[in-house]
């Protein structure tokens, strides 16, 4: 039990994967992983070691989310403004990636989870675009979890690159611009072929969107916690998902219009 500000109290209580509803599991959770760095300099540690124990959380989430059925996991794991930190932590980082694909390939495939990345892959260091593209291809056909790194990736420039896209199919008589709907620039997208999020996590405490998904959120439900990245495990992410479970996602309509079509979906 913890006392809140207002002298109330909340009761804690261990959320097991027993205990999450199997009939309304999220097809897609994507997690904004936030305050590796806050993390390693509350213990008085480098920032290189906040994302060295992120990535060991990584391992664990992946687990849960397998172990409750989800089936798209998407990680925010680097943003394309986080070109514009120190390049020692942008190195250290690279280097982490590779290790990381490396050596969690078996397991992977021990689990039947399957590897994709989007973003701008391009702007990674070869060494990490290597791995990474031996690791989606040994992956390729595994048919469990979906794992999907955000990797150099900005929701504005996804956005952008679709619109150019686009742009370019009307230029060369592919379609009319009257031919233009939401699913011409959802199959435009990174994401295409990816169901949407139903999810939306994110740690550390911070209450924004930071550029991920912008398009691909638009219904998703949002978890915040204060948990840094590096605390969070397989009990927060069954909490994250027993809270969405009991949450009533409407797409617009009224809590009445659910009732009278319980078949509904977005």
């Amino acid at each position: 039990m913890a006392e809140n500000e207002d002298g109330t109290f909340t009761l804690f209580f261990m959320i097991t994967a027993e205990q999450i509803s199997k009939n309304s599991i999220p097809a897609h959770v994507a997690i904004i992983m936030d305050g590796n760095g806050r993390w390693a300099k509350a213990k008085g540690l480098d920032r290189s070691e906040g994302h060295r124990f992120g990535a060991e959380a990584v391992k664990k989430v992946v687990r849960a989310a397998g172990k409750i059925g989800v089936k798209y996991l998407t990680l925010y794991a680097f943003s394309s403004e986080n070109w514009n930190r120190p390049q020692a932590e942008v190195d250290a980082i690279m280097d982490l990636l590779v290790y990381m694909i490396q050596r969690e390939t078996p397991e992977l495939m021990e689990n039947s989870v399957r590897l994709l990345a989007i973003g701008e892959i391009d702007r990674l260091t070869p060494d990490a675009q290597k791995s990474l593209q031996e690791t989606i291809d040994t992956t390729s056909g595994n048919t469990g979890l979906t794992l999907v790194l955000a990797l150099s990736y900005s929701s504005k420039r996804e956005i952008l690159s679709a619109v150019r896209k686009i742009s370019s199919d009307v230029s060369i008589g592919k379609f009319s611009v009257d031919d233009i709907d939401e699913s011409t620039i959802e199959t435009a997208l990174f994401t295409s072929g990816m169901p949407d999020p139903d999810l939306l996590i994110r740690t550390s405490g911070e209450q924004r969107i930071s550029n991920f998904l912008l398009w691909q959120i638009a219904y998703s439900e949002f978890y915040f916690t204060k948990t840094y990245w590096p605390d969070f495990d397989e009990q927060s992410f069954f909490e994250a998902i027993y809270q969405y479970q009991n949450r009533e996602r409407r797409f617009g309509l009224t809590g009445d219009q659910l009732t009278t079509n319980s078949n509904f979906t977005e």
